[in-house]
This record gives structure tokens, C-alpha cells and sequence, in this order.
């Protein structure tokens, strides 16, 4: 049989890739930081070739090391969880899922007590990330991402369909000159999420203002963020109908009752063989059922 490297070299090499930082791994794997790059040099001494584009604050993986990482990267979990299976004297299965952090928070976790009492077995290791599609196969089982549409090489469920809403404050309704006009919006600061590119430009087109420009627009990566500064008033967010109706919020309000399609929706993916893993398949099944999704 071939001579393998050492297995904590190659547990070093993974978590340094994933994390990119030699402090933040070594934390993760109780080492101090020169023991941890010494297994990661002994690694590329045993194959003879740098893994790593060393920078000043970070690591970033060189054509060598993204080759080896995806290749490697799954056997280590698969093996992660053999070992905490057989040690933990129960039958656990485990789900790497990437998933937006207000979709966590508004939709996926209130449902979880029911995924926990139909299937106790199955624990999610939750990682809101991003960029979910990217790491499918390499650190995610799943993900559930927000697009237009996706690849169709790999596995897709659409979770659901909306429209795009104007959210600002209730305030903005008060006054003498309440927010009661598209055309007003040339005065206010839009508010626009990173992974919806598009829906302020889809959302005039189908306003029948084309040309309308708000006074500024501020990029948010975090939709619990735009809801709350549209709540200060600080601004109008463009996001998702169901964004504005799990929110809750008493301090915020839809300023246009005029329907917009949204072009974005959310969708359960997973690399195709993903799905003869038991842990995938058991949550896919679950989560196509509680959000009653239409096939696709």
C-alpha cells in the first residue's frame, strides 16, 4: 500500500484551507500556531509542492491545494463523523448546511422542532457563510441559497416564489408629506441586499420608472440588518415578501401595494450523488414537505 502523510498533517492542511488563517485553525484544533504549520510544511514536503498563496494576515489555497482540498475534504468528515458515531453510543447522523442567515432565522429554525421529532437522529451543523453553491461537496452536504435560477448540474428544489416588497418605516406613512409615491423615492436611501443584485432595477422596470434614482443606494450582506435600519428609518429595503411578513415588526411597513414579481427564490441544492447520503435525503424530504414546494 502507498505511504500516506500523517493524519493530522492533512486534518491541519483541511481546516487551514476552510478557516484561511493559521491562528483561527490552531484554536479550532487546540495547537498553538507554530506546531499547526509545521504539520501543514510537513504535508507539502510529503508532496513536494506548496499548497498555499502565503499573504500577510491570510492563506489563501494555490490550483494545488484546491485540487487536493476537494478530493481530501470529504474523507476527513465522512471519517469525523464515523468516529463520532461510534463514540457517542447513539446513531447520529449529520448535515453540513449552508444556509442564509435570515432564512435560518425567519424559516428554517422554527420548523426544526419538527424535523427533530420526526428524525432525532439527525443533527444539522449549520455555517451561514455563504456562497453555498461554491462549496457544495467541500465543507457542505447542502445548502439553501437565494438565485435566479441554477446550474443544472447540480441538484435544485425550488423552496419557493415572491414578490418584492418596499419596506421602510411606519413613520414614513406620518407627516405632511407621507411616502405615497414611487417618485419619492428619488429622496430616500435604498437599501439593497448582495445576493439581490437586481431587485431594485426589477422592481422599478415594473414600477413603470425605469430611470428612477433613489438619493443613494447601501449594500447590506445581511437582510436582519436591512430590516432593522429601514426600521430607524434610515432608509427603504427591497427585499422578499416573505422577508417582510416573517419579520413580525410593528415598526416597519410595505409603502406600495402594487404586485412585483421577484426573479429570485429560494432552493434547496446538493451535489447529485449528495442525495443517496442518508443525512441529505432524510432533510431534503423533510424540507420539500414542510414548505409544500411545487416540483420544478
Amino acid at each position: 500500500m502507498r505511504r500516506l502523510p500523517p493524519l493530522t498533517a492533512i486534518e491541519a492542511f483541511v481546516q487551514v484551507a476552510r478557516l484561511g488563517s493559521i491562528k483561527a485553525a490552531a484554536d479550532e484544533l487546540a495547537l498553538s500556531s507554530p506546531a499547526l504549520s509545521r504539520r501543514v510544511q510537513a504535508l507539502e514536503r510529503f508532496i513536494g509542492r506548496p499548497l498555499f498563496e502565503r499573504k500577510h494576515q491570510a492563506l489563501e489555497l494555490n490550483p494545488d491545494g484546491e485540487r487536493l482540498l476537494s478530493r481530501i475534504a470529504p474523507a476527513i468528515d465522512t471519517m469525523s463523523d464515523a468516529v463520532e458515531e461510534m463514540t457517542s453510543g447513539v446513531d447520529i447522523l449529520r448535515l453540513r448546511l449552508g444556509v442564509l442567515p435570515l432564512f435560518a432565522t425567519q424559516r428554517l429554525l422554527p420548523r426544526l422542532p419538527e424535523l427533530r421529532a420526526h428524525h432525532p437522529e439527525l443533527h444539522l451543523d449549520v455555517d451561514t457563510g455563504g456562497h453555498g453553491l461554491a462549496r457544495l461537496g467541500d465543507g457542505l452536504d447542502a445548502a439553501i441559497v437565494l438565485a435566479h435560477e441554477v446550474d443544472p448540474a447540480i441538484y435544485s428544489r425550488r423552496l419557493d416564489r415572491n414578490r418584492v416588497y418596499v419596506i421602510g418605516a411606519r413613520t414614513m406613512l406620518e407627516g405632511d408629506d407621507p411616502i405615497t409615491r414611487p417618485e419619492q423615492l428619488s429622496d430616500l436611501t435604498a437599501f439593497i441586499h448582495r445576493d439581490m443584485p437586481d431587485t431594485f432595477v426589477a422592481w422599478r422596470r415594473a414600477a413603470g420608472l425605469p430611470n428612477l434614482e433613489p438619493a443613494a443606494i447601501d449594500h447590506f450582506d445581511s437582510g436582519s440588518l436591512m430590516l432593522e435600519a429601514a426600521a430607524q428609518g434610515l432608509g427603504v429595503a427591497f427585499m422578499l415578501e416573505s422577508h417582510f411578513e416573517a419579520a413580525h415588526d410593528d415598526r416597519i411597513v410595505r409603502l406600495f401595494d402594487f404586485d412585483v414579481e421577484s426573479t429570485y427564490s429560494y432552493w434547496f441544492v446538493c451535489r447529485p450523488r449528495a442525495l443517496a447520503q442518508r443525512p441529505v435525503k432524510l432533510f431534503h424530504d423533510w424540507l420539500v414537505d414542510s414548505f409544500a414546494a411545487p416540483a420544478v
